[in-house]
């Protein structure tokens, strides 16, 4: 079972893991999953942004480096098969060549169609993360899986899971957690962990206040929006991503059932991360209107030459349809 992987791997001895550039803890943690998986293999990993500061309790967190290795055999792309997460990438000539000239493996676990336009193989199953993906084909390729590698695994899924309680959690994915349990991943000292790096100081707290403030209701309150402007993204996001700050908390108000961070860059970009009550599985449905994709549940999107109320005016328009439809 998953013999596409050990094929990729065969005759290859450097091998670069690629993450998108919106790094979450799904996929930072199957990077490094891998890293301790293939440590038979000089591994390098790569990603074309910063690891935002919210995800540093992940051990090893900053063996991800910006500088991308033109010299591997060959390039695994972990958590997306979306061409538009990958811009930055291919926007770059010399790494949009390498792309298309040497072997790529993309591992993902989102509903979103593969349109990668490089030739590459793929290894893509819908779950509720794709570190639960990483740790299926390493038992099945029989990979010895380390303390270490357990540990980023775990912290994978219990990130896109929201910690085990998202609708898209199965009962095997507890049974991988118990089997991660047994390899030494201990969940209480993982969300310890976790917790002191998602510590807010004064400032932050203020500016989560503000947020609050800020929020938007549209549709009768179905639709909750915020805007995130350039100031705010420039001045907050290197101590504390607003998106962490705000989603879940506009995803709790009473009456909700859409929930949507939008962020406005100064070349244009839009970017939005949306999250949906357990009774309006259409994130997915809503980011692919954008160009974007994710979960039923959970899911972002990017798009250019537009504004923060053209996407909301566009919100308000396809959520009563997307809704209507489920």
């Amino acid at each position: 079972m998953y013999n596409k992987f050990t094929d990729f791997l065969q005759n290859k001895n450097k091998i670069c893991i690629i993450q998108a550039e919106n790094p979450d803890g799904d996929s930072l943690g199957s990077a490094i999953a891998l890293d301790y998986l293939l440590g038979d293999k000089e591994i390098s990993l790569y990603c074309p942004v910063d690891i935002p500061k919210y995800l540093h309790y992940f051990a090893d967190w900053s063996r991800v480096t910006n500088e991308f290795d033109f010299r591997a055999d060959g390039y695994i792309i972990v958590d997306t098969a979306a061409q538009i997460l990958l811009s930055k990438l291919l926007d770059d000539t010399a790494i949009r060549n390498r792309l298309y000239s040497a072997p790529v493996l993309v591992i993902d676990h989102h509903e979103t169609p593969d349109d990668i336009e490089f030739p590459h193989e793929s290894i893509i199953e819908v779950r509720p993360a794709c570190a639960e993906l990483i740790y299926q084909i390493a038992k099945g390729q029989n990979l010895q899986i380390s303390k270490e590698a357990a540990e980023a695994i775990f912290q994978g899924i219990l990130s896109d899971t929201l910690g085990l309680t998202s609708a898209s959690v199965t009962a095997e994915t507890f049974e991988i957690a118990a089997e991660l349990t047994k390899l030494g991943a201990n969940v209480s000292e993982l969300e310890d962990r976790r917790r002191e790096f998602m510590k807010k100081s004064p400032r932050i707290l203020d500016y989560k206040a503000d947020l609050i403030k800020r929020i938007e209701y549209s549709l009768d309150g179905i639709l909750a929006t915020v805007h995130i402007p350039w100031d705010d993204i420039r001045e907050y996001s290197d101590e504390y991503n607003p998106n962490v700050l705000i989603l879940e908390e506009m995803r709790l108000v009473e009456g909700v059932r859409v929930a949507v961070a939008i962020k406005s860059y100064p070349d244009g970009k839009v970017t939005g991360k949306i999250r949906t009550s357990t009774d309006a599985p259409v994130a997915d449905k809503v980011a692919g209107y954008f160009g974007g994709g994710g979960h039923p549940f959970a899911a972002g999107f990017r798009t250019y030459d537009v504004t923060y109320e053209d996407v909301l005016r566009d919100l308000v328009k396809i959520v009563p349809e997307l809704l209507d439809e489920e």
